[in-house]
């Protein structure tokens, strides 16, 4: 990983630093994951993104019962006519 030097007002730093206290992190995990999400997902992430994207957009769902099928009801040849 980079290190990276920012300036900041005092006052900010240190409420940043009692909100991310008080929440069981800190500044700089803050300060990471919101240049991650400020950039974007990476290459991998992105084809990965958009793949869920694709497949909520067709509507393809087992449904709320949460149907379920069979090794022998996917290999029925007999409904498929």
């Amino acid at each position: 990983m980079t290190n990276v030097t920012i300036a900041i007002d005092e006052e900010v730093l240190r409420r940043a630093r009692t909100k991310a206290a008080a929440t069981g992190t800190s500044v700089n995990a803050v300060m990471r994951d919101f240049l991650e999400q400020y950039a974007g997902p990476s290459g991998a992430g992105a084809a990965l993104a958009e793949m869920f994207e694709i497949a909520d957009a067709a509507g393809a769902s087992t449904g709320e019962a949460g149907i379920t099928w069979t090794r022998e009801d996917l290999h029925d040849r007999a409904n498929l006519r």
